[in-house]
């Protein structure tokens, strides 16, 4: 699938904004528009660590667009290199699994210890690639896509950075094998969370559906 520069643009400001948004960032959308593409710091913006959750969202939307091209296996390695790049200066374990526990606030689940992560990850990747190899249609294959972004949120692999994380490696999962992006508007963050936490994987299916639906109608815009 071949994209306009100026539709991989609009993608990358408007992922940037809803997946910073999602986890309480408050830069605005004009905001992102000069982060991203002007390469200037809005006047009046107060937080230099919000700064970065939107202007690392560019480096590392560049890498995806390189896997795209390579097409390398779901590995651990490649989950650690997206994680890297959206968290560079901001946590000193960037691009490493956590080391201590970790909790969602507000979740009745506990997430994987740092002793089961690596494995976990491992396995995630492995079957998450095997299934959407063996998908027979596009709505089975954002059945995956929701059922292994549940998982991830569980597994909740690093100290900081996993909801982020996780919302990139599935826009990177949607235009590999759906020849289009998906993203989670931040409007929708409380059905999103609640799909979450109840491992609703069917209607977050649904979510990621309306997505891809509107994406492919803007994509013929550009």
């Amino acid at each position: 699938m071949m994209y306009s520069q100026k539709y991989l643009d609009d993608v990358l400001v408007r992922m940037a904004y809803h997946s910073s948004g999602i986890e309480g960032n408050t830069i605005s959308l004009p905001e992102t528009v000069s982060i991203i593409i002007e390469n200037s710091l809005p006047g009046n913006h107060k937080s230099i660590r919000e700064f970065y959750e939107i202007e690392n969202h560019k480096q590392a939307f560049s890498f995806l667009l390189d896997q795209l091209d390579s097409q390398p296996p779901l590995t651990v390695g490649l989950i650690q290199d997206f994680h890297a790049l959206l968290t560079d200066r901001l946590q000193h374990d960037r691009g490493r699994f956590k080391s201590s526990q970790n909790a969602i606030i507000g979740a009745e689940f506990k997430t994987a210890t740092p002793e089961e992560t690596p494995y976990l990850m491992t396995q995630w990747g492995d079957n998450t690639s095997y299934r959407l190899e063996n998908a027979q249609s596009d709505e089975d294959i954002l059945e995956v896509l929701a059922d292994t972004h549940i998982q991830l949120e569980r597994i909740h692999p690093f100290s900081d950075g996993n909801g982020r994380t996780g919302r990139l490696i599935l826009m990177y999962l949607a235009m590999r094998y759906l020849g289009a992006p998906v993203i989670i508007s931040k409007d929708n963050r409380a059905e999103y969370m609640e799909l979450l936490a109840n491992q609703d994987s069917k209607g977050l299916a649904n979510l990621l559906q309306q997505s891809l639906t509107y994406e492919k109608d803007r994509m013929i815009q550009f």
